[in-house]
């Protein structure tokens, strides 16, 4: 059977949702997960439907991209067709014309699963590596902490306090109310958390989002931020530790979050919270 790539809309949103779901497993490569749809859905339902792209055969989805940004499709591929060279094939050639509405002419990154033959194809088609990603894990299987400071959930009436942290953590955040009503009507949320962290002010002064895939499966950080005006004092590690608390209680089998490997900073606020460094990961890019 022939290898159809497809745009799900709203309706299908579900389908590929639950497949990122299944394909998370441990020891699997860092990969994309329901939770990076879930942040996505902030835009609205209709804007995560036009960003996500799937690979199916004989109405069996085997691959399934999101259109992170301008020039940049988060790819993964499921665990059974991980090795599917005919599949990797039609990913390059679907990925590598603009015309198939996938990636447009000029720049453009990807980022797949390390070690899958659509990264060698891509080498050999002129693409390059990318600066290098620090993955990071922590195990669920024991009991988690206190994070020592006060955390509460982020539900709809502090919906203002976690848009105002995330603003304050990253430069250029446009991140309001309405974002966050967007993202929690959306179905990865369903399996999701927001927390806040508070100082002995009562301060709301890091904030960070979970995303469950569903009980014995690795669940994802993202994203976690810490305000500019309350940095270096220990709450990002607090928020970290409190991150795999919420996701141990989800049932998660273990907490994941990955960071640009020059933010030394972020490396070591995860690591302190009890993460393991895994190897590196890197996109593949295609200059302009």
């Amino acid at each position: 059977m022939a290898i159809v790539l497809g745009e799900p809309g709203v309706d299908g949103l579900g389908e590929a949702v639950g497949v990122l779901r299944e394909w998370q497993y441990e020891g699997a490569p860092m990969q994309l997960h329901p939770g990076d749809l879930g942040w996505f859905w902030r835009s609205g339902a209709e804007a995560t439907a036009a960003a996500v792209r799937t690979w199916s055969r004989d109405g069996r989805i085997l691959a399934v991209g999101l259109l992170d940004g301008p020039g940049l499709l988060r790819l993964t591929i499921a665990p059974a067709a991980h090795r599917d060279g005919e599949l990797a094939e039609q990913l390059v050639a679907d990925v590598t014309d603009p015309e198939r509405g996938v990636l447009p002419e000029g720049k453009a990154n990807i980022e797949a699963p390390m070690g899958a033959p659509l990264q060698g194809l891509l080498s050999e088609n002129g693409w390059n590596t990318d600066e290098p990603w620090t993955p990071l894990r922590r195990d669920l299987t024991e009991p988690v902490k206190d994070p020592g400071v006060r955390i509460e959930v982020a539900g709809p009436e502090r919906a203002h306090l976690r848009a105002a942290v995330q603003r304050a953590s990253f430069d250029g955040s446009r991140f309001t109310d309405e974002h966050w009503h967007a993202m929690a009507a959306g179905l990865p949320y369903a399996d999701a958390r927001c927390l806040l962290a508070y100082d002995d002010q009562g301060n709301a002064v890091a904030a960070v989002t979970v995303w469950s895939a569903g009980p014995g499966r690795p669940g994802l950080l993202e994203p976690m931020g810490v305000h500019r005006e309350h940095r270096r004092l220990g709450y990002g590690k607090a928020i970290t530790v409190a991150a795999a608390a919420a996701l141990q209680e989800l049932g998660s089998s273990s907490a994941l979050v990955c960071t640009p490997s020059s933010n030394a900073g972020a490396v070591a606020t995860y690591k302190a919270a009890g993460f393991r460094q895994r190897p590196e990961v890197r996109d593949l890019y295609r200059p302009a």
